[in-house]
């Protein structure tokens, strides 16, 4: 067997089912593990090694007939998602020690699911800045692992966990995903509770997961309840052979950098010589404003929810933040109110576009993770499916000129995630092989 902790979840889960594998002992490899690359990767804002065996050592005694689904499954959790037994921080001096002693939704359901909730993992300041907290990119510490969601990211593409929980407002959990070289899932907006999440905007904000296959996102989103509808006449995904994917560059495609291009072509060939019918799609121009309507949005949600932090101490609010309560760009509250027509008019119909295709194709970043921690990288490629409220799905498999990993998206209509991690499975086993890209870690 492996070193426990390089297993993914569902080969975890299996040979703790077999009575192959104690939660302790798996708990130990993973604690292990971070010993000795934690001060490489810093992913973790709060982890309690003694907790975590406590916690392991009582999932262990408890009687195989009232195990869990996901009975021993250790996550991380970012630093903005209440954890009734760890403070949640924010990254904030605000919220320093601060312990809020229930669960938010999400950590509920998988805690009552038997998972083992493992630590806090690192944001940049309410998961809203770009500004990045001290994590590293685990393939080159150099450089940033993306976020907001950094924590997560990294410690999972870097064997530290099998599982983490992020957030994403813009691209904190599509950016981290392809940055680190792991599968990330923004799924349907609202198809996940958010009660118990820091608030950055209610009309965006949506959770994430991170895993290192697909499988173990199906798992996690199948607990927290997530599952399409059974529509009379429509086909199951049934393989790469034969399916139609549409390639979307978007408004921002100035943006891209040469390893996304290059990302991008090498994915179409790859799907093209497996049997795959590959199509450009030209959006409609009333996807051009996405990108300013998602800044009206974010900015507009911004000035209400950080108005209590400005209030007790503007002087510990990120600058950025307090431009948000201040309202420093100017934004009318008609602006607000176009855009949010604007894109409520626009979610059917990239529905509609979405499904006429097994999934869409689109970039995850403009390239590989950019040197630096002080930033976090761009989310231009993400902003807009965030606010069209669609699922996406960062696919792994490719490479940037140093030797660093880049993902694609696969998009597809609202409500149809795990049509989506059906595609994403089939596909990201075919990149794995083909794409150039496998972690050295």
């Amino acid at each position: 067997m492996a070193q426990p902790y390089r297993l993914t979840a569902t080969q975890a889960l299996a040979l703790i089912r077999e009575n192959k594998l104690t939660v302790e002992s798996y708990a130990r490899s993973l604690l292990s593990r971070i010993e000795y690359r934690d001060a490489t990767v810093k992913a973790w804002a709060y982890l309690n090694p003694e907790f975590v065996l406590e916690q392991a050592r009582n999932l262990d005694a408890i009687p195989v007939e009232k195990r869990g689904p996901l009975h021993g499954l250790p996550v991380g959790i970012k630093d903005v998602i209440y954890t009734k037994d760890m403070p949640t921080e924010h990254n904030s001096p605000l919220y320093k020690d601060s312990v809020v002693p229930v669960d938010a939704a999400p950590v509920a359901v998988l805690r009552a699911a038997g998972a083992l909730i493992f630590g806090k993992t690192t944001t940049t300041e309410f998961a809203s800045t770009t500004a990045g907290p001290a994590t590293c990119n685990p393939h080159d510490p150099t450089r940033t692992p993306g976020g907001s969601s950094s924590g997560s990211g990294a410690a999972v593409g870097d064997y530290q966990v099998p599982i983490a929980l992020g957030t994403q407002t813009g691209g904190s959990t599509i950016r981290p995903g392809s940055f680190n070289g792991i599968y990330a899932l923004k799924p349907t907006w609202g198809a996940i509770s958010r009660e118990g999440l820091k608030v950055y905007s209610l009309i965006l904000d949506t959770l994430g997961i991170f895993g290192r296959c697909v499988e173990d996102l199906e798992l996690v989103l199948g607990v927290l309840g997530v599952s399409d509808d059974v529509e009379a006449g429509r086909k199951s995904f049934e393989g790469v052979k034969g399916a139609k994917f549409g390639v979307v560059k978007t408004i921002v495609w100035d943006k891209v950098g040469k390893g996304t291009i290059a990302a991008m072509e090498k994915a179409a060939e790859i799907l093209r010589s497996h049997g795959a019918t590959i199509e450009e799609v030209e959006l409609p121009p009333e996807f051009d404003n996405m990108p300013a309507w998602h800044a009206a949005i974010m900015a507009g949600d911004g000035r209400a929810t950080f108005l209590p932090e400005y209030r007790v101490d503007k002087s510990k609010v990120a600058e950025f933040l307090v431009g948000h309560v201040e309202n420093a760009q100017g934004y009318t509250r008609a602006q607000q109110l176009a855009a949010l027509d604007g894109v409520g008019f626009l979610r059917p119909r990239i529905d509609e576009i979405a499904g006429q295709y097994a999934a869409l194709i689109t970039p995850s970043v403009p390239d590989e993770a950019p040197v630096g921690i002080k930033g976090t990288g761009s989310a231009a490629f993400c902003s807009m499916w965030t606010v069209l409220h669609t699922p996406v799905v960062n696919v792994p498999g490719f490479q940037g000129e140093n030797g660093l990993p880049i993902g694609v998206s696969l998009v597809a209509p609202r409500f149809r995630d795990q049509h989506l991690l059906a595609v994403a499975k089939e596909i990201g086993e075919i990149f794995s092989d083909e794409g150039g890209w496998k972690s050295s870690l």
